[in-house]
């Protein structure tokens, strides 16, 4: 099969012919239909976060189900299906107590000593990132890092579902439990903040409030839902969030990984309010409240893939989308062939559009 694989950091993805290993009694092999770019990705292509090379990046995906293994229950052939990185073991404590995203998954990756998933024709092995390895033709995982869907469901929209829109969503519906009526701030309208945009208005936000640098950014959050938008990069842009929202938001979420839109966020709270930290900041920084900010009953959290509970989830998100409520038309920007991978992380660098999608040929 071919992949597009991640030979050093800040190096152009290369594409090979790999070998992907037959599943496991408790995997599941899948052809990728799609496949999102996500900004993560590029952090770990970047080597702004490590991880151990060669390895086929991409984790936003969905495909038809090609084989199962002896143990597998939860998927069958021919399903439709998306795959979510936060892959979970379903025994641990973090997953018994209803913290599904949190489960570091260990028993969903191979033993140590077994066979790779993922070699090349030398047998060579080839790292599997984030459980998943998307960037290619054919994608080996556990079954509890995917879940079937409606078959009526376009797959190049279901795939964006898998990291973006389950991040978004997941921090409306599960970090922040937003209720109707309630303001929401969202910093930053890639595909995380545009589908947090979308999923505060299906939740009832009375108002929303997103901020980018960017005027086409802001004109696609107008249209997925937002009440408002305010140039992000503005140094006034928190007190024109504090003055639309008459005093501040009962809920900031910051979507992009870079301290001043963490700092916008906090920025932007009313007395009570809950800034939520979703983008991957570089390792090194620090979000903090101020005191005054503690003594106002202000709140600061982390919310990893939106806190979400997937096999749940993301069946629910494609209903939205079947039903009309949930905007995936105009979050992606493009559909491109697994060639031009590394032209898509270029255009991602410039920050103009929102998604792309590979589409791989079935």
């Amino acid at each position: 099969m071919k992949a597009a694989v991640l030979i050093a950091p800040n190096q152009p993805l290369e594409i090979e012919d790999l070998v992907i290993s037959k599943p496991g009694p408790h995997e599941v092999l899948i052809r990728t239909a799609a496949c999102g770019l996500c900004h993560s990705d590029l952090h770990f292509i970047e080597g702004t976060y490590p991880h151990p090379l060669p390895a086929v990046p991409g984790h936003e995906a969905a495909g038809i189900v090609e084989a199962v293994g002896s143990e597998v229950r939860t998927v069958k052939v021919g399903d439709a299906v998306v795959t979510c990185l936060s892959a979970f073991c379903g025994h641990c404590e973090f997953c018994v107590t209803g913290r599904m995203a949190l489960c570091l998954g260990g028993d969903t990756r191979r033993a140590p000593g077994a066979p790779s998933r993922l070699t090349r024709q030398d047998g060579s092995t080839v790292n599997q990132m984030l459980n998943l390895s998307a960037f290619a033709e054919m994608m080996l995982v556990h079954e509890h890092a995917c879940v079937a869907i409606n078959p009526d469901m376009p797959l190049d929209r279901a795939a964006v579902i898998g990291c973006a829109v389950t991040t978004g969503a997941g921090a409306i519906f599960n970090a922040c439990n937003v209720t109707p009526g309630e303001t929401v701030a969202v910093v930053g309208c890639g595909g995380v903040g545009l589908a947090t945009v979308n999923a505060a208005k299906i939740a009832g936000a009375g108002r929303i409030i997103a901020a980018d640098p960017l005027p086409e950014k802001r004109a696609l959050a107008l249209k997925l839902g937002a009440t408002d938008v305010v140039d992000a990069s503005a140094p006034d842009a928190a007190a024109q969030i504090m003055e639309l929202s008459k005093g501040g938001v009962d809920h900031a979420i910051e979507a992009v990984g870079r301290p001043a839109s963490a700092s916008l966020a906090v920025g932007s709270l009313r007395r009570g309010g809950t800034a939520t930290i979703l983008g991957m900041m570089p390792l090194s920084e620090r979000v903090s409240l101020g005191a005054m900010d503690l003594l106002s009953g202000k709140k600061l959290q982390g919310a990893i893939m939106g806190n979400n509970r997937f096999p749940v989830d993301l069946p629910r998100l494609v209903d939205f989308y079947m039903r009309g409520m949930l905007d995936l038309d105009s979050i992606i920007a493009e559909r491109i062939p697994l060639s031009a991978v590394n032209e898509g992380f270029e255009k991602m660098k410039q920050g103009h559009s929102a998604r792309s999608v590979i589409v791989f040929d079935q």
